[in-house]
C-alpha cells in the first residue's frame, strides 16, 4: 500500500480550475520528484496535501495518507498530522522562520506541542536533531536567531523543524533553489540520509531536472495543473515520450547562441594587481571590513573581512561570471562596484571615474553607466506603481529629465527590447509571471543605456523554460548593444551558457580566473574543484540513475 496516494485531485480557486484530475502515488522510503514550469500546479498539489489552500479554494478527489482519506479532515485533525506524520520544507527559509524567536524555540515548539514533553526535554530533542542536520550546539547554540545564520544554515533549521518527530512523509518545495551548489549538495545528501534512516517518503518539488534525476526514484511531470507523464526517473527522462518532457530536458541544457567575443584575459590562479589600460571597470586591491559584534560595552569585537584584496578588470562588452559559496563576498563586491557600499581600502574605477571615492552628488552621472538586475524582481518593485513608472525610475540620473512624451517613448523602446509590448505600460507587477517580471527588471536596467549591468542571481528562481528565455535575452542584448555583464551566480550551468570569463571567489578573495570553459572543465583551485564537483549535471545524474537501476 502506498504511503501517499492522490486520486483524481481537482482544485478550483474562485471557480477557476487550478488542478485537473491529478494522480500520484508515493511509497515509504521512496523519493518522488514533482517537476514542471511555474504555474504548473506543483506547489498547489503540495498545499492540497497539507490542506493549506486559500480560503476560496475547493478541492475534490481523494488524498489518502497511510490508508486514510485526509481530504475530509478538519483543521484540528490536520494540525495533529502536520509536523508529526507530515513535514514540509518551504523554499525560502527566512520566510518560514520567525525572526523574533531563537532557533531552539522554533525547533522545540513542535516537539512540545505534539508530544507534551517538558521544555527541558524538548530542548534536548531540538539539540539532537539540529546536530543531526549539521548544526551542533557547540557552534550553533539554541539561543541564535535566524538572521545570525547563513541561507544554508537556515534551511537546515527548517529541515530540523520538519523532521524533528521523524515524519512518515516529507514534502520539500524547492528546498535548495537559493543555495550555492556546495550547500545544495549537502542539503540533498541530508535529505537522502533521512529518507534511508527513517524509511520516510519524500515528495521533492523542483524545477531543476538534474537535482530531481539525482535524487528521485520516480518522477511526475506537470503542466497547467495536469500530469503529463509519470514513471521511473531515468526511463522517463531518457525516452521523453511526451513532447513536454522533451521540452523541459532541452531547456535544462539550453545554451544561447552567441557571436565571437573580444579576447579574454589569460588564465591565472591567484589574481594580482591589474595592468593599466583602457578598460570599462578596474577594481584594484579592494578590501571591505565590517565591525564585529561587541564583546561588551568597552570591548569591540574583531572586524569581519568580507572582501580581501580583490583586483580585476573588465573590457567593454565582456561578460564575466562571479561564482562562489554563500558568504564568500560576491554580493558585497557587487555593491561596492555599484557604489552602494564603500571599500575599506582600494579603488574602483568605471570608465576612468573613481566611483569608490565620489560623493553622492558626483555619482549621479557615473551611475548612468551602471545598472543592476536583482534575483527577485518582485521584491525590487513597488507593487503600487505601474510598469511605466517602474521602468522609467533610472531616468532621474540623466542631466535633464525627459518630457513625458519622450519618457513614454523610452519606456516603450525598453519594453520592446525585452519582448514586452506598449500595452504592458499601464499594468502592475502582480499582473505578470515571474519571467515577465524579470524582463521588466532588465528593461529598467536598459533604459539609461548603461555600459555595465550587474546581474545578481537573475535566473536562480526561474523554471528551466523561462530561464532559457532570459539567458537568450541577455546574450542577445550583449551582442546587439555591447553591454558588459558581471553575472553573480551559483549555477555553473548558467556561467557556462552566458559568460566569456569566470572568477571563482572564496573567503573574500578571487582564487581563480580564466575562460569559463577552461576553468569549469579543469579547475585548479580547491574552491573551484569543490564547486564543480557539487554542481548538478543532468547527463551525469542520468548515468548514475541508470547504474542504480541495474
Amino acid at each position: 500500500m502506498s504511503l501517499l496516494e492522490i486520486e483524481n485531485l481537482s482544485v478550483t480557486i474562485g471557480g477557476v480550475p487550478i488542478l485537473r484530475d491529478v494522480d500520484l502515488a508515493l511509497a515509504r522510503g521512496e523519493v518522488m520528484g514533482l517537476v514542471g514550469e511555474s504555474g504548473s500546479g506543483k506547489s498547489m498539489t503540495a498545499l492540497a496535501v497539507m490542506q493549506l489552500l486559500p480560503d476560496t479554494a475547493r478541492a475534490a478527489g481523494r488524498i489518502t495518507f497511510a490508508g486514510t482519506d485526509i481530504l475530509a479532515y478538519n483543521e484540528m485533525q490536520m494540525c495533529q498530522l502536520r509536523g508529526d506524520d507530515i513535514g514540509m520544507v518551504f523554499q525560502e527559509p527566512m520566510t518560514a522562520l520567525n525572526p523574533v524567536k531563537t532557533i531552539g524555540e522554533q525547533v522545540a515548539e513542535g516537539i512540545r506541542w505534539h508530544t507534551g514533553v517538558s521544555r527541558h526535554d524538548a530542548e534536548q530533542a531540538a539539540r539532537k536533531i539540529l546536530d543531526r542536520v549539521g548544526l551542533p550546539d557547540s557552534k550553533f547554540p539554541l539561543s541564535r536567531y535566524p538572521h545570525e545564520l547563513s541561507g544554508g544554515q537556515r534551511q537546515r533549521v527548517v529541515i530540523a523543524i520538519a523532521c524533528a518527530l521523524k515524519p512518515k512523509l516529507l514534502i520539500a518545495d524547492e528546498p535548495t533553489t537559493a543555495l550555492d551548489v556546495v550547500l545544495q549538495a549537502q542539503i540533498l545528501d541530508l535529505l537522502r540520509d533521512l529518507v534511508h534512516e527513517n524509511r520516510m517518503g519524500l515528495l521533492l518539488i523542483s524545477h531543476d531536472l538534474a537535482v530531481v534525476t539525482d535524487m528521485a526514484d520516480r518522477i511526475t511531470i506537470m503542466r497547467h495543473g495536469e500530469v503529463m507523464e509519470s514513471g521511473e526517473t531515468a526511463k522517463t527522462l531518457s525516452e521523453q515520450v511526451h513532447p513536454y518532457t522533451r521540452q523541459l530536458a532541452q531547456a535544462s541544457m539550453h545554451v544561447p547562441k552567441r557571436r565571437a567575443k573580444l579576447p579574454i584575459s589569460p588564465r591565472v590562479g591567484e589574481i594580482g594587481r591589474v595592468s593599466p589600460g583602457k578598460t570599462l571597470l578596474t577594481v584594484s586591491s579592494v578590501t571591505r571590513d565590517y565591525p564585529g559584534r561587541r564583546l561588551s560595552l568597552f570591548r569591540p569585537g574583531m572586524p569581519t573581512r568580507a572582501v580581501d584584496d580583490v583586483s580585476f578588470s573588465m573590457q567593454a562588452g565582456q561578460s564575466i561570471a562571479l561564482v562562489g559559496r554563500s558568504g564568500c563576498g560576491k554580493s558585497t563586491l557587487a555593491r561596492m562596484i555599484l557604489a552602494l557600499d564603500r571599500p575599506t581600502a582600494g579603488t574602483i574605477d568605471v570608465l576612468g571615474d573613481r566611483v569608490s571615492h565620489m560623493s553622492e552628488a558626483a555619482l549621479r552621472p557615473a551611475r548612468r553607466n551602471m545598472q543592476v538586475v536583482f534575483q527577485d524582481p518582485y521584491g525590487s518593485f513597488n507593487p503600487r506603481h505601474t510598469v511605466e513608472r517602474l521602468v522609467s525610475e533610472p531616468l532621474h540620473l540623466l542631466e535633464t529629465a525627459p518630457p513625458a512624451a519622450e519618457r513614454r517613448d523610452m519606456v516603450q523602446r525598453a519594453l520592446h527590447e525585452v519582448g514586452l509590448t506598449p500595452a504592458d505600460m499601464n499594468k502592475y507587477p502582480h499582473e505578470f509571471s515571474g519571467g515577465q517580471r524579470q524582463r521588466l527588471s532588465i528593461a529598467r536596467a536598459l533604459i539609461t543605456r548603461p555600459k555595465l549591468i550587474v546581474a545578481d542571481e537573475p535566473v536562480s528562481a526561474l523554471d528551466v523554460s523561462i530561464r532559457a528565455q532570459i539567458l537568450d535575452l541577455f546574450a542577445e542584448l550583449n551582442d546587439r548593444l555591447g553591454i558588459a555583464y558581471l553575472f553573480i551566480t551559483h549555477d555553473l550551468t548558467v556561467a557556462r551558457a552566458i559568460t566569456d570569463d569566470v572568477m571563482i571567489m572564496h573567503d573574500g578573495r578571487i582564487v581563480e580566473r580564466g575562460r569559463t570553459r577552461d576553468v569549469l572543465d579543469d579547475p585548479q583551485s580547491e574552491a573551484g574543484k569543490a564547486l564543480v564537483a557539487a554542481a548538478p549535471d543532468l547527463h551525469r545524474a542520468m548515468r548514475r540513475r541508470f547504474e542504480m537501476q541495474g
